[in-house]
């Protein structure tokens, strides 16, 4: 366990259940670098795209609460299943227990919104993983946001092994297979509901033709996340600004250090810690 000492200086915490947070990670970084980050990647229990709910929402409160003790005021929860199936809970019931000065945000809404004021009144496509398409979170959401907006869902459950495995050109081929579907549906607008997916981004857009818009989280979450600490100055107040970065993981595994030393560099340091 990495030894973190308190003091009055919050930090901002991301969390994922791999290295797919690593892509959101490095894209917040480059758009606040002055703020401490803290990032868990929850290797030991990846994926969760198909796991059951319960365990999932066990995970994820495990993950924040570890975060939470190691000072941070803010907790991003990059993963789209955990957001889609812990984000809300954690909000209501946890937060106000236990640490009601803190914040948990999530990734879906922030997509949506970046995708309707895209394309009002268009059709919308998203890809993800089988548990957040289950959940219907961005069908859910979207019709809050704009009733005239139709959604398609699509699970694709392979993408995530595939890239944690560092097998991305197997993971470009299975793309192929999945947006063939939505191509079907004449989708103006492709949201890739998953942290993992904008490595496949480029090919996701070379598919689909310039016809239709293809977003990445890792485009959307920096510049909501830059909006949200300069509408919540008092949460901006608390945060310390020395740059500072913590890689923490559950478990070793050398595809994950592959692909984070190909997003950081090679003298990046994961630590081990126990949840």
């Amino acid at each position: 366990m990495p030894n973190f000492s308190y003091n009055s200086h919050m930090k901002i915490g991301i969390f994922d259940s791999g290295l797919g947070g690593l892509i959101i990670a490095k894209s917040i970084f480059k758009a606040l670098p002055k703020y401490d980050y803290i990032y868990l990647g929850d290797t030991k229990h990846l994926p969760y795209g198909e796991k059951s709910p319960e365990l999932i929402y066990k995970y994820t409160k495990r993950a924040v609460e570890f975060l939470f003790k190691q000072n941070c005021q803010l907790v991003i929860i990059a993963c789209n299943t955990a957001s889609a199936l812990a984000l809300r809970k954690l909000q209501t019931q946890y937060l106000p227990s236990h640490y009601p000065g803190r914040r948990i945000l999530g990734m879906a809404i922030p997509t949506l919104e970046e995708a309707d004021k895209l394309h009002k009144g268009r059709r919308i496509g998203v890809i993800a993983t089988t548990a957040t398409i289950k959940s219907h979170i961005y069908k859910r959401e979207l019709t809050k946001i704009d009733k005239k907006a139709k959604i398609f869902e699509l699970a694709a459950p392979d993408l995530v092994t595939l890239i944690e495995q560092n097998s991305l050109q197997k993971a470009k081929n299975r793309l192929k297979l999945y947006l063939e579907a939505l191509e079907k549906k004449h989708i103006q607008t492709l949201i890739l509901g998953c942290t993992h997916y904008p490595l496949l981004k480029s090919t996701a857009a070379k598919i689909l033709g310039k016809k239709v818009s293809v977003l990445g989280q890792d485009d959307i979450i920096p510049r909501k996340l830059a909006n949200y600490l300069k509408s919540h100055k008092e949460i901006r107040a608390t945060l310390s600004k020395n740059e500072k970065r913590t890689f923490c993981i559950t478990k070793f595994k050398p595809n994950f250090k592959q692909v984070a030393k190909r997003l950081f560099g090679k003298n990046i340091k994961l630590q081990f810690v126990k949840l």
